[in-house]
């Protein structure tokens, strides 16, 4: 209920930058400006994530990783926002319905049915998906499959609150160096 109460907050708060964000999405590729998106939750069940659209309209949906060149289908201001995490902002949306939190493993894409299987081995799909995690602040998307999902079963092993807050801490320093992002 906290996080719930958290990111009502937050998305007031950070409106304005909502607002902007939306008018240079609106200018350089019109709308729509928010998309959802089909992903794993927990036990493997599947809600909608909401997110700034970093990329073109009509581009295939897969992982970025797996475009036969990415960079022709990503946004001017898409790269800055996947750069500084400013694309996740919605997932607060997401939160505020109780479908994620803010620390967690990074829900798999509905298609990613390796991924999911694995998560489930695991026991992680026990887990609400989070806007960041363990995994995000030890490499993000220079992880494999396999490392990402140690990292998860890591996170379930140890998670506490002091846990939490020390990947939160992490997860800011990250963001706002904007390293481990690929494009």
């Amino acid at each position: 209920m906290a996080s719930r109460i958290f990111s009502f907050f937050l998305l007031i708060l950070l409106l304005p930058l909502f607002f902007a964000i939306f008018l240079f999405l609106f200018l350089e590729d019109g709308m729509p400006i928010i998309y959802k998106q089909k992903r794993a939750g927990v036990n493997s069940t599947f809600f909608f994530i909401y997110k700034f659209r970093t990329m073109k309209r009509n581009t295939p949906e897969l992982p970025t990783h797996l475009l036969v060149d990415p960079d022709k289908y990503i946004l001017k201001i898409g790269y800055l926002l996947r750069k500084f995490s400013l694309d996740e902002l919605p997932n607060l949306i997401n939160i505020l319905k109780g479908e994620m939190v803010f620390v967690g493993p990074r829900p798999a894409l509905h298609n990613q049915s390796d991924l999911i299987a694995v998560r489930k081995k695991y026991g992680i799909d026990k887990l609400k998906p989070g806007i960041t995690g363990w995994a995000q602040v030890n490499g993000r998307d220079e992880l494999s499959l396999e490392e990402k999902c140690n990292f998860d079963k890591e996170y379930l092993d140890k998670r506490s609150l002091i846990f939490d807050l020390k990947i939160l801490l992490l997860t800011f320093s990250k963001v706002v160096l904007g390293s481990n992002v690929r494009h």
